[in-house]
């Protein structure tokens, strides 16, 4: 038993530290996907989930560091008991997020690592489940696990893991993410990404006599009835499958993939961060007098988006896109977006807005 309390104790703790340090790097993704499971439970539990959105942020640091911390201080062993009852909790909160999601089709991706590992709602289920079944395990078998430090040196490890944790994730909110895991990362080339890399084959699910049978070619016994027809090489399909910009007369998706183009990225204008726009200002300006051309995209209304803009004098036409989409883009409200024939050459949070020297020496490398 004291091999398998010990195993418990590593898996238990470095998979905690895993799944924070993943959400940690990039604490608006992990926010947008509290405000998910929030709209979905006020809807179909309780309207009181709804107040929750306005510190979705908040909640996603919180929780975040909470996974390091947890997990550092059960590996050193640190108060143990309050440690392991801690993960508890919050393994039994998290197994019920992923249970729901799974078992009523709400939130089909949890966020439990990210964008760095999909994972299914019934594969995240049946991984919390393990967990909790592990934690439960190293709840029982706690002689098996003898402190390995003093409870003071313990404490520093844990109150220093804590503060580096937060520090970290408010610097992935000011800025970006330290690492890009998104189908939009620098280096992509967005129209490739828009096709399959391989064609996709399909089978068929049929059902007769109450049985499911699948079949890789439509069957022609017309006592079959068609129940449903599933990719077998979804891994093969377009990374990218919602990227579109449109204005009031036509749409404009393969104008903004050819050529050099600067996208000033908008998600909300009601949202949208007025700071630093001077500098941003001052990069379109520039931008046209290298021969760049500057877009605007948005996901604000026509009307809206007239008042937001004259506000912040940002003179570039603009388009419209899908809010969801620009918020997968760039964790940034506004944000910049450099691309190359439909390449991405370069990203910038609104705090870390380039000057036109850096610009063009992404534009001329290859």
């Amino acid at each position: 038993m004291k091999y398998i309390s010990k195993f418990c104790w590593l898996f238990v703790g470095v998979l905690f530290i895993f799944s924070g340090l993943i959400k940690i790097n990039d604490p608006v993704g992990t926010a947008i996907k509290l405000e998910e499971y929030f709209e979905v439970f006020s809807t179909d539990i309780s309207p009181i989930f709804k107040s929750f959105e306005p510190y979705s942020l908040f909640l996603s640091i919180f929780l975040s560091a909470a996974e390091i911390v947890l997990g550092v201080a059960l590996l050193v062993r640190w108060q143990l008991k309050a440690v392991i009852w801690a993960l508890l909790l919050m393994i039994v909160f998290f197994t019920f997020l992923t249970f729901y999601s799974a078992y009523f089709n709400k939130v089909t991706d949890c966020g439990c690592f990210g964008d760095a590992i999909k994972l299914t709602p019934w594969e995240s289920f049946t991984k919390d489940v393990v967990l909790l079944a592990m934690i439960l395990v190293l709840l029982f078998t706690q002689e098996h696990l003898r402190p390995v430090m003093r409870q003071a040196s313990g404490a520093v490890i844990t109150i220093i893991t804590a503060a580096i944790s937060i520090m970290v994730g408010w610097y992935a909110y000011e800025h970006l993410p330290y690492i890009d895991f998104r189908a939009y990362k620098t280096g992509n080339n967005i129209p490739a990404l828009m096709q399959p890399s391989a064609p996709l084959r399909y089978k068929y699910i049929m059902v007769k006599d109450g049985q499911q049978q699948e079949f890789e070619e439509y069957p022609t016994d017309t006592s079959f009835t068609f129940k449903e027809m599933v990719a077998v090489n979804p891994e093969d399909g377009p990374k990218i499958t919602d990227f579109n910009v449109w204005n009031d007369t036509a749409d404009f998706t393969q104008e903004v993939l050819t050529g050099k183009k600067l996208l000033i990225l908008v998600q909300s204008a009601e949202k949208a961060e007025r700071a630093n726009f001077d500098a941003i200002n001052k990069l379109v300006k520039a931008a046209e007098q290298q021969g760049i051309t500057p877009m605007v995209i948005t996901s604000s209304s026509g009307p809206d988006f007239e008042v937001f803009r004259h506000e912040v004098n940002l003179a570039a036409p603009y388009f419209y896109g899908d809010g969801t989409v620009l918020k997968t883009i760039l964790r940034s409200n506004p944000g910049i977006l450099l691309l190359q024939d439909g390449t991405v050459k370069g990203k910038w949070h609104h705090n870390d807005t380039p000057d036109i020297e850096e610009v063009k020496e992404l534009l001329v490398a290859e």
